[in-house]
């Protein structure tokens, strides 16, 4: 173990004892150095940066974000109002929803925000309530399948519910003329799919070419899904790469006159690596010739392994230099809720702390109160100093919402 890598365990070390776990742990000075990283990839394009706040809502992140010149990407209204809580203005946010109800899309646009419309449904109920007045992005689905993708990537973008698929596109732009609705912009559905080079090149190229059937048009967006580096993972997403090929396409398409502000909505990208989730060991066991870990968390605290299959780096805290050992990491729900199977890891011992890395990008926010455990606290680091940013939830907070019913006599 290196010198840093020590001064971190010790520092983690320090929080789990002060802040108890399970805990989440954010590094601000990561978040700042993977929007630097972002930023640089797509220089000297006039790019503007949308963090998709679904990845990790925390009013503090999020301040933190529009501290660092971002904008905000929301999915819903409540996330929408937290961006309000720190200090985004209307004029800085984005709405990408799916599937939502017309009210939703009614009460973003009433308060000034930018809107995604990614059905045919809801942009004909916006041109009727608001006939020339209406204008919004447009997000279609480029829908690639490709003969070398598996069949079930085959089968997600079929199935995919996200964005309008280029089919509708002469219906969508019936729509469009029938009440003079201004497309300010083009709104490609990106995912870890059309980031691979020649993927998003295509992806890029079409969104290209359809822009300039739009006279208003100020706008294209390339949207997320930027991978961070992962074992087992899908691989890590070259923004150099994609840099070099949105260069060549805005050179060739200024030729023609079309030199639109190119937007990204990146989450887990900015967020994952400067996420640690803390836990603490508090039963190991032999079990048929398997070693297992038992910790004071779970698939409550963080889902991404059981849901995905994710990957996530684990280090004992506690035990470094210990002797590697194949080991099963379990959570403590009543259910089969691995975090790792057969992982090699320093010798793990009841009460070490284990650090799960890449976790601040859908890890709390897809967590839960399942078996009524509560959810953990979470603490941001700035300049070396800690910030608690979240408190631990507590009976109080299991209970709130609830109402005892009063059940008849003789029921």
């Amino acid at each position: 173990m290196d010198s840093n890598t020590s001064e971190e365990a010790k520092r983690y070390l320090e929080l789990a004892r002060e802040y108890g776990t399970p805990l989440y742990v954010y590094d601000a000075h990561i978040i700042r150095e993977q929007v630097q990283l972002f930023r640089k990839a797509f220089e000297p394009l006039p790019v503007r940066i949308f963090y998709a706040a679904k990845a990790l809502t925390n009013l503090s992140v999020l301040k933190l974000m529009r501290h660092l010149g971002l904008g905000l990407d929301t999915v819903s209204p409540a996330e929408i109002q937290m961006g309000r809580m720190a200090g985004f203005t209307p004029e800085e946010m984005l709405f990408t929803p799916n599937m939502v109800a017309f009210e939703e899309i009614r009460e973003a646009f009433d308060m000034g925000i930018t809107i995604n419309i990614e059905n045919l449904s809801n942009l004909e109920k916006l041109g009727r309530a608001y006939g020339s007045e209406a204008k919004c992005f447009i997000r279609i689905s480029p829908g690639f399948i490709t003969e070398k993708e598996s069949p079930e990537r085959q089968e997600w973008q079929k199935r995919s519910k996200f964005g309008i698929p280029l089919s509708q596109w002469q219906e969508m732009k019936q729509i469009v003329h029938r009440y003079g609705i201004t497309v300010v912009g083009l709104h490609m559905h990106a995912s870890h799919v059309v980031m691979e080079p020649e993927l998003f090149r295509r992806g890029a190229a079409i969104l290209f070419g359809l822009a300039s059937e739009f006279p208003g048009l100020c706008y294209l967006d390339f949207g997320g899904g930027y991978n961070i580096p992962g074992r087992h993972d899908a691989p890590e997403t070259d923004l150099s790469v994609l840099g070099n090929i949105l260069r060549q396409l805005y050179s060739e398409n200024r030729e023609h006159g079309l030199s639109p502000e190119i937007w990204f909505e990146p989450g887990r990208y900015l967020v994952a690596r400067a996420g640690t989730l803390l836990v603490t060991t508090r039963i190991v066991k032999e079990k048929n010739g398997v070693l297992m870990a038992g910790t004071d968390s779970g698939f409550n605290h963080l889902l991404r392994p059981m849901l995905y299959g994710a990957w996530h780096d684990i280090d004992n805290l506690s035990h470094p230099g210990g002797r590697p050992v194949l080991t099963d990491v379990y959570g403590n729900l009543c259910e089969q809720d691995p975090f790792a199977t057969d992982r090699e890891i320093p010798e793990i011992r009841e009460g070490d702390v284990l650090a799960l890395r890449d976790a601040g990008g859908y890890g709390f926010m897809m967590s839960s109160q399942y078996n009524s455990r509560y959810r953990p606290a979470e603490v941001m680091l700035i300049n070396g100093e800690d910030y608690l940013i979240r408190r631990r939830e507590t009976l109080d907070d299991l209970t709130r919402n609830q109402i005892i019913a009063d059940i008849p006599s003789g029921f």
